[in-house]
């Protein structure tokens, strides 16, 4: 397939699930595991507390969290995880001000055919440097990206920042907006998103996601504003910006860009006000696997919705 994607063997991330704050833990919301049943299982029998475990860790600390190794750290589920293959882990929290919505968390196995990202950057001394991240197999790629730091307004990290927006970048081998393009380039490296990351902390924090076309971390990139859509008194969303693999363009004359509160899983998310994860028929009957849906919240209000498609 051309484009920024190839039809994949393997994907980047191998599981997701979300956890959401009920009775002063968090749950297990939702997830998506694939094969995996036995980690399934064990999962949707925990919960943890504020500062336990992976998802803990996220809500305490209030910022994405990244996990490379799960031997010898404060992740409980390591011999079910490594049973099923996952080596490897990233906790996204979703926060409206002080109040967490929910927490994100993704697995990834450790191949040497797995190249992609998922970067966590952080302000310091009024530049974004990388607070951590995970590569896969893309060792020269990392390397770049922990020696580089993004003023305000460069790079995507540095977009993200400067627009307090989610930002979609194409042709990363070869796009003068991409700083670290050459490199990109030969990691295999087509595709980003970057997203803010709102905090209750002064931190700035902005996450990207770096897509392969051998081993993708999705097929299908959606971003929605949700800061003036609106359909009579409901809230609504507009869709902005979107790459997709299998579709080609995302909206035309028969195909409207806009949804309101309820209409399908991304009107979902703008309803709840709470992540969207789905899986099974609820999304291969669009040809997909799963689905992924996040809110940004700014200043007390939803602002965006990022969607992505494996």
């Amino acid at each position: 397939m051309d484009g920024p994607f190839a039809t994949p063997q393997k994907t980047f991330i191998e599981v997701a699930e979300l956890w959401v704050p009920t009775d002063g833990v968090l749950a297990l919301h939702s997830g998506s595991y694939g094969p995996h049943k036995e980690f399934e299982e064990l999962s949707g029998c925990e919960t943890f507390a504020k500062g336990a475990g992976l998802p803990g860790k996220a809500w305490d600390e209030a910022r994405p969290v990244v996990l490379k190794a799960f031997e010898g750290s404060y992740f409980r589920r390591t011999e079910a995880a490594h049973r099923a293959g996952l080596t490897s882990a990233v906790a996204l929290p979703v926060f409206n001000g002080k109040d967490l919505k929910a927490v994100l968390v993704v697995f990834c196995a450790d191949d040497d055919a797995r190249i992609g990202a998922i970067e966590v950057w952080k302000t310091a001394s009024d530049l974004l440097g990388l607070d951590d991240g995970y590569y896969g197999a893309a060792e020269h790629f990392e390397w770049v990206s922990r020696h580089s730091q993004f003023p305000r307004g460069q790079g995507l990290p540095g977009g993200v920042l400067a627009s307090a927006t989610p930002l979609l970048m194409r042709n990363l081998g070869s796009s003068y907006g991409f700083v670290r393009s050459e490199s990109a380039g030969q990691a295999g490296l087509t595709m980003g998103l970057g997203m803010p990351v709102p905090t209750p902390t002064d931190e700035d924090y902005v996450v990207t996601l770096l897509s392969a076309r051998g081993t993708p971390i999705a097929q299908r990139f959606e971003i929605w504003d949700a800061r003036k859509a609106k359909v009579g008194t409901e809230s609504a969303a507009v869709l902005i910006d979107g790459i997709c693999a299998k579709e080609g363009a995302l909206w035309d004359a028969e195909n409207p860009r806009k949804v309101s509160a309820w209409m399908g899983h991304i009107g979902k998310v703008i309803g709840s006000g709470l992540p969207v994860l789905a899986s099974g028929k609820a999304v291969t009957v669009a040809g997909y696997d799963q689905l992924v849906a996040l809110p940004i919240y700014q200043g007390g209000n939803l602002s965006h919705v990022v969607a992505w498609y494996c």
